[in-house]
């Protein structure tokens, strides 16, 4: 014997009724089977809006019965071979004809009692089973309907309906013992008090039925049939990579869903707990996946680590006085006047010296809970033993939950790091009586991550997270966001403009960081450090995508404060040695790294391949190099056909150049980069030992830009004789970059032909590195500008700064 039941979603139309079907078709060939069906999706909802709306003598409660009528019949005409069809659809109208008496017995009366709601509702389950009845017959497969208010009996214990289990035992056995049908058909949810009334079971009243009946059969297994793939380590709508738990044991499964699992409902299937029934989660649309097993011993798992589980809506209950010290009765007494009020605890923390005492219940309760509490402790209160109750809303419970969590070393400590490593705090810690469970309760807000954080740690690689701040967002910070968007491991915590700022500790979605700049506060840098550590999140980075003074001062601040920082810019790297000496020491006293592939060659590996050579004991001897995509394209374009003036208007409709070109022909750029390179192989110099001769004479660089087109077009004739000396020799002219120990300058050079800088066309560089170690040198070429270059250069150096 085999009970599987179906819940509203996997029989909610024709087709998914169909697969209900097949599946139960192919299960009665293996085993007598008892199929227990929920009412159609949305039903039972509306069944109850139009009680409430006939009790209200609202007169649409008959469109609501019409609408669900059309549903019903809308399933038959799909489901139903048109031989088999008059016979139902005649008994579904007979159905929502009783529906519709009933109702305007409630309208007449203007009122709606719980056995009148009851028997409203209990259409839903009669009509699917009624149903799925007609497409078995006409399937061919022999089932025998049985309507379960004949089998399941219930007494009312104050507002609840719960099962009389020695009646309800007894009508079931006597059933299948009396009908040998293969297959039967039975309701869920409804059932009948010892008068004979409609009454139903509740909330997951469906999978209480199933369990009812699975128990009194002493079935082989309980099949839960839903639309998911079986019980999860995570809410996959929260953690994407969350898994299905394959074996669970009963007492692993009930405290998941005690804490937010909505797979199944506890007390709902206590009844084959009892008898050691497994049960197994399957999903309705996928029958073919394995699902979950549910059974009392199940096999052991990879750290006994089960699963996580969330639940919100929680308000805090703190309870605090001197006069709790050492006087017993305290906890039983705020416990009594909680369960008094109708208020259930879902956690329990209590201070060692029991002078402070903190629950957690549902926030709907809060205000009912104060004012029990209050009440029952009023005279303690009034002589200043106990403080009044102090509540607290807006917090969330995760629940790591595994067998014998007791014996588990160490587990608390990896939930609490995993935690404290994304700067979320903990508020309450609590391991249940069952130890099988470790519970912490977290801000609302902190709910998600926390639950992604907690999951990659147990089941998951792990990865930090990488926070990452960013300032600028230009073109270079544009693209760098485009590729963090394909990341789930980085999150953009922070960002800021020239003029606006923007703070989240749990990461700007990328494709909003526009809104969220436009929404944030006025920017200042000082005050995005200050508040970027207030987050605490660890793996901080701070990537520098300006070209910013200020921001480039303020890199030592950033790494006392436990940043590390990627940067494109060249300003710091390239001020004054006293400025960068100091910059390098708050680094290295901080364990903090700072990160500048990009400052020279853009995503060109120069900084990288530099420092390797460095660190295995190689001697640098001498760095040639074209270091301005903007210059060498000037210069290897220019045949002068088009003057230089032409060109360099050309050049920055490109955007090859910087919105004011005569930075980009001063060599200052050029000078930055070749004095990064000078102290990056071990020659420390400071900026003014750097010999820069510009493209164009600094006279005409002083010119306002007004002049200065007209300026460089008077000097093209100087120009153009230098193109055709070195043409007449075979040469081409570049703008060229030397480091050594003898010298550093950065200028326009003639070169031979075959050279490998005077190959280098465009707005590629080129740097060629002779060492001790390679007399035939390195040469590394490539696109050296572009802000999607420069983008990936800065990304690289995040991950490796991060991760």
């Amino acid at each position: 014997m085999q009970v599987l039941k179906f819940g509203g979603s996997s029989v909610a139309n024709a087709a998914n009724i169909s697969k209900v079907a097949a599946i139960t078709a192919d299960a009665v060939k293996r085993d007598r089977s008892v199929l227990v069906l929920s009412a159609i999706g949305g039903c039972t909802d509306g069944l109850i809006e139009a009680g409430r709306a006939a009790a209200s003598q609202d007169p649409r409660y008959l469109t609501i019965i019409d609408n669900l009528e059309s549903r019903h019949i809308e399933i038959i005409d799909e489901l139903i071979p048109i031989d088999y069809r008059p016979a139902i659809e005649l008994k579904v109208k007979n159905l929502f004809n009783q529906l519709r008496d009933v109702c305007k017995g409630v309208y007449s009366l203007r009122e709606l009692s719980p056995y009148s709601l009851d028997l409203i509702m209990s259409f839903g389950e009669l009509l699917s089973t009624r149903i799925a009845s007609v497409k078995f017959t006409s399937m061919g497969i022999s089932n025998h309907w049985t309507d379960a208010r004949e089998i399941i009996r219930t007494v009312r214990h104050g507002d609840v309906n719960t099962a009389d289990i020695s009646k309800t035992y007894s009508n079931i056995r006597k059933l299948l013992s009396s009908e040998k049908s293969r297959l039967h058909i039975i309701p869920g949810f409804i059932s009948s008090d010892a008068q004979k009334r409609t009454t139903t079971l509740g909330r997951g009243g469906s999978d209480y039925t199933a369990s009812l009946i699975a128990a009194a059969a002493g079935a082989r297994v309980l099949q839960i049939w839903s639309d998911v793939d079986g019980m999860m380590t995570a809410d996959p709508r929260i953690v994407p990579d969350a898994k299905c738990i394959r074996h669970i044991s009963y007492k692993e499964a009930q405290e998941l869903s005690h804490f937010g699992a909505k797979v199944i409902y506890p007390p709902t299937i206590q009844p084959a707990i009892e008898s050691g029934i497994p049960i197994e989660v399957k999903n309705t649309f996928s029958p073919d996946v394995e699902g979950t097993y549910i059974e009392s011993s199940p096999p052991e798992t990879r750290g006994k680590i089960r699963g996580i589980s969330g639940s919100s809506n929680i308000a805090l209950l703190s309870m605090e006085g001197s006069g709790m010290v050492g006087i017993p009765g305290y906890s039983s007494r705020l416990f009594g006047a909680l369960a008094s009020a109708g208020i259930n605890i879902i956690l329990i923390t209590q201070a060692s010296s029991v002078h402070t005492m903190c629950v957690a219940i549902a926030e709907s309760d809060a205000d009912k809970a104060k004012e029990a509490a209050d009440s029952a402790f009023a005279y303690e209160i009034s002589l200043a033993k106990v403080n009044p109750l102090t509540v607290e809303r807006g917090f969330s419970i995760i629940s790591l939950v595994g067998d014998d969590m007791k014996n588990q070393s160490g587990t608390g400590g990896k939930m609490f790091n995993a935690l404290g490593s994304e700067g979320i705090n903990i508020r309450a810690i609590a391991q249940g009586s069952s130890e099988k469970n470790i519970s912490v309760v977290v801000a609302s807000e902190d709910l998600q991550e926390a639950m992604r954080v907690v999951h990659k740690e147990f089941f998951g690689e792990r990865r930090e997270r990488i926070n990452l701040f960013i300032a600028g967002y230009g073109n270079v910070a544009k693209e760098l966001i485009k590729i963090i968007s394909k990341r789930d491991d980085i999150a953009i915590a922070g960002i800021s403009n020239s003029r606006k700022m923007a703070i989240s500790k749990g990461g700007i979605c990328p494709d909003k960081i526009s809104d969220a700049l436009e929404a944030g506060e006025e920017a200042d840098i000082a005050k995005f450090l200050s508040k970027a550590t207030e987050l605490s999140l660890s793996n901080s980075i701070f990537a520098d995508c300006t070209a910013d003074r200020i921001v480039a001062s303020s890199y030592s601040e950033f790494a006392l404060n436990g940043f590390s920082v990627v940067t494109c810019n060249k300003i710091a790297l390239s001020a004054p040695l006293e400025s960068w000496s100091r910059m390098r020491e708050a680094f290295a006293s901080s364990g903090r790294r700072i990160l500048y592939e990009t400052t020279v060659g853009a995503a060109l590996p120069v900084i990288g391949t530099i420092r390797q050579m460095v660190q295995s004991g190689d001697k640098i001897e001498k760095i040639e190099a074209i270091l301005s995509g903007t210059l060498n394209y000037l210069l290897s374009t220019y045949n002068g056909s088009e003057s230089l003036a032409s060109l360099i208007k050309k050049a920055k409709k490109l955007g090859y150049t910087e919105p004011d070109p005569r930075l980009d022909l001063s060599g200052t750029d050029v000078a930055r980069k070749a004095l990064i390179l000078s102290r990056e192989i071990g020659i420390i110099r400071e900026p003014q030992d750097v010999d820069v001769l510009p493209l164009v004479p600094k006279t005409i660089l002083d010119q306002s830009a007004d002049l200065f087109y007209d300026r460089v077009e008077q000097w093209e004739e100087k120009f153009a004789k230098l193109y055709k000396d070195a043409s007449a020799k075979g040469e081409k002219l570049r703008y060229v970059a030397t480091i050594s120990a003898g010298e550093c300058k950065a200028g326009i050079e003639s070169l031979p032909a075959d050279h490998p800088l005077a190959r280098t066309e465009g707005t590629n560089n080129t740097i060629i590195i002779t060492s001790s170690d390679y007399p035939s040198p390195i040469v590394i070429s490539g696109a050296g500008a572009g802000a999607r270059q420069t983008a990936t250069g800065v990304f690289n150096d995040i991950l490796i700064a991060g991760l």
